[in-house]
């Protein structure tokens, strides 16, 4: 990492070059008002921010301009999204208020940077996260004006594409926010650039190794595509002038962090992604000529080329949720290799690039298509209907926003053929809670093309479905599991909700009667005492157990004629109910380890109190990159820093990251597993074991090859000390002769 060194002479040159950029970038329409008013908000962040600068030494001012220019040239908004970009640090970090950017700048921007200024003085217990109490800050203000979101975006795209400058931790707690919250939403909002730039820069940090494999492979096959590109374009570019279309012809390779899923996701190796880049045709039209002139092309392609109609898209008259149109096929090029082909508009492929902004654009110009913006009003309601919830915590709320950024959708009918689009995974009584609340809380099941499913079918893309109900049927807490879409698990909550309302109000009146009957004093100390000698924590299962009659009034006067009832114990009980907070004593531990050596956390060296716990879900072995997280007062679970879970983990309590790493000279033996696979013969197996025992001197906890035809694959676990020993092992498997892959897995 460069070290920056201050130069206030060709700074203050710098912020005036900067000024200017900004200046070109503001529309051309911007009246004289609104740019003065620009003026007044760069001066003003200048001056706010003059004696602040951030980790890397720079300017700290660089920051909220760099988030400007994104706002401006990468997402397309106007001159007030650039002032609110301009001052969304000014009232967190100076002694600047909200009142005084109202009186400067009116009420539409001050609520623009109200929803950027981030929460502060937070009481935190150990279910509290900061993160997701200030995630759920920016979502409410997003609901009033979607630019709150925008400008976050690119905000926290500029902190991720100079992250190198943080620590570690922060760079793992940064990184995780940014796949797990910021990614979708991005997605939601069609910000396709946006979003796969921030998947990349995520990746870099949580899995360098594969990050920096996979963009090694990209920067060495890149001559090779471009001829292939080349060749495979020449005569359509021909043909469509023949035709008179005049297209302008680009290429986009896929993203690091999408071909590592696609690897992942197939089982196959960098070589065998046959779409590491799509051609893109993109032409001008007006939108009545728009589908047209697309099958135009594809018909020339076609002509040309063969194609592979089971890998042939139509988002022209099916647009994806976030707006996406685009016509897409699959051909053979004449060297062999199969080539995906784009066709889209230029109205397209500015709204597959920019999103949601490049709609406000073509909104303004009469040019929009309606289903897109209906798409993101449906999902800011199911937002505000989440934000109605006063017993939602922060983190349930996160949870279910991410339920609700779900893309993938399923299409069905209601029996009148009304169509309804559902996140897919979604259940019949998730479409019944969809259609009425009533329909939800009474439903039995339902007739899904005219056969009978119960409530948990999973719905797939046509069905039709006709709700059954039933008047006895009531919500039931099994329900929760059985429902995809948060609008279906508000409902139950609140049906809950009216329900322990109930028998509150019917526990009290009973309670009220039976101290009055035995001329006991209704207050709540005596009901604390009853409540402490029942032993019930929870206040609904308290009062419906007076409604229910399981605390009798018989119980009630013999807890009061005890002459020596244990105070202790009441008192004991009573702090159980009031007091859940963190154990500041392990706090102390943990703080006192990361004093001592802050730059690691040995996990030999944890103290008897503190113990650590390996992740079942990725496993981590010494030499993988690792970090620590406080799960309970007293436990550190151990992950690897690309773990999913992790990562989800870290993006809601980044407070308890703790960075550490295995001491080098360990010698215990961690369990692993490996995928084998390859071309049988006689002896295979038996040449595997020997490499596995006798050449490498390990255990195998099991093994269990299986063969078809003349393939065959094995999962072996085996006991290993490190990640150096495990690369070892897969290089000297891939020697056997006829093997074609190996790989680490998850022990079983």
């Amino acid at each position: 990492m460069e070290i920056y060194i201050p130069n206030p002479t060709l700074e203050k040159k710098t912020i005036i070059q900067k000024y200017k950029e900004l200046c070109r970038m503001l529309p051309p329409n911007a009246s004289k008002k609104q740019r003065d008013l620009f003026y007044k908000a760069f001066s003003l962040a200048v001056d706010a921010h003059k004696d602040m600068r951030r980790k890397g030494g720079e300017p700290y001012i660089y920051h909220p301009i760099a988030v400007a220019k994104i706002v401006a040239q990468e997402i397309n908004l106007g001159v007030k999204s650039m002032i609110g970009a301009l001052l969304h640090d000014v009232v967190e970090d100076t002694d600047i208020t909200l009142a005084d950017i109202r009186g400067l700048f009116g009420e539409e921007i001050t609520k623009i940077v109200d929803g950027l200024t981030k929460i502060e003085d937070i009481v935190l217990n150990v279910d509290q996260s900061v993160q997701a109490e200030n995630f759920k800050k920016i979502l409410l203000s997003t609901v009033g004006d979607v630019r709150v979101i925008l400008i976050k975006l690119a905000d926290r795209l500029h902190n991720m594409r100079t992250l190198n400058a943080l620590t570690q931790e922060k760079q793992w707690k940064i990184s995780s926010e940014t796949t797990f919250f910021f990614v979708p939403i991005a997605h939601r909002l069609g910000l396709y650039s946006i979003k796969s730039e921030l998947e990349d820069l995520a990746m870099k940090y949580n899995d360098p190794v594969e990050y920096n494999k996979i963009l090694n492979a990209l920067e060495t096959t890149a001559k090779k595509r471009s001829t292939l590109i080349e060749d495979f374009t020449k005569p359509v570019i021909e043909k469509l002038k023949e035709a008179g279309i005049d297209a302008e012809v680009t290429n986009r390779t896929k993203s690091v962090y999408s071909i590592h899923q696609k690897m992942v996701r197939k089982k196959i190796n960098f070589e065998d992604i046959y779409d590491i880049f799509a051609v893109r045709f993109v032409f001008d039209s007006p939108p009545e000529e728009e589908k047209n002139i697309c099958w135009r092309i594809h018909t020339i392609i076609t002509e040309l080329y063969k194609t592979n109609h089971l890998r042939e898209r139509n988002f022209l008259t099916n647009p994806k949720p976030n707006g996406y149109q685009s016509l897409h096929i699959t051909a053979m090029s004449k060297t062999g290799k199969w080539v995906e082909v784009q066709i889209r508009s230029k109205r397209m492929d500015e709204i597959a690039e920019k999103g949601l902004a490049a709609h406000f654009k073509y909104k303004e110009e009469n040019r929009n298509p309606q289903e897109y913006e209906n798409r993101v009003e449906e999902w800011l309601t199911k937002i505000r209907e989440m934000l109605q919830s006063e017993d939602t915590t922060a983190i349930e709320f996160l949870n279910e926003v991410k339920l609700n950024l779900a893309l993938k959708e399923v299409i069905v009918f209601t029996p009148q053929g009304e169509r309804r689009v559902l996140p897919a995974g979604s259940t019949v009584l998730d479409f019944a809670y969809e259609l009425h609340t009533n329909l939800g809380n009474k439903c039995i099941g339902a007739k899904v093309n005219y056969n009978i499913v119960p409530i948990d079918y999973v719905l797939r893309n046509g069905d039709q479905l006709q709700v059954i109900t039933s008047k006895k049927q009531t919500p039931k807490p099994e329900w929760f599991n059985y429902v995809k879409t948060s609008h279906a698990r508000e409902k139950i909550k609140e049906a809950f909700r009216e329900e322990h309302k109930k028998k509150e109000e019917e526990g009290k009146k009973i309670l009220s009667d039976i101290f009055e009957s035995l001329k006991i004093e209704n207050n709540a100390s005596n009901i604390g005492r009853v409540q402490a000698d029942a032993r019930i924590l929870s206040p609904y299962e308290f009062w419906n157990s007076i409604a229910e009659g399981v605390i009798t009034k018989d119980r009630i006067r013999k807890i009061f004629r005890r002459k020596n009832l244990n105070i202790d114990a009441i008192d004991d009980f009573r702090k159980k109910i009031s007091d859940h907070q963190h154990n500041k004593e392990i706090d102390r531990l943990i703080d006192e380890q990361l004093e001592k050596k802050p730059e690691v956390f040995l996990l030999d060296e944890i103290s008897d109190v503190i113990r650590y716990i390996i992740a079942e879900c990725c496993n981590p072995i010494p030499g993988d990159q690792v970090m620590g997280f406080q799960i309970t007062n007293d436990t550190i679970e151990v992950h690897q820093t690309k773990c999913p879970n992790a990562i989800e983990q870290m993006s809601k309590f980044g407070n308890r990251i703790i960075k550490a790493k295995w001491r080098k000279e360990s010698n215990v033996a961690f369990l692993t597993g490996i995928r084998i696979s390859g071309f049988d013969r006689k002896g295979m197996a038996k040449e595997i074991i020997d490499v596995v025992c006798s050449q490498m001197d390990l255990n195998i906890r099991s093994i269990d090859i299986w063969c078809k035809s003349n393939t065959f694959s094995g999962k072996l676990m085996i006991y290993i000390q490190n990640v150096k020993a495990l690369n070892e092992l897969i290089e000297n498997l891939y020697k056997i002769d006829q093997v074609e892959k190996v790989e680490r897995i998850a022990p079983e």
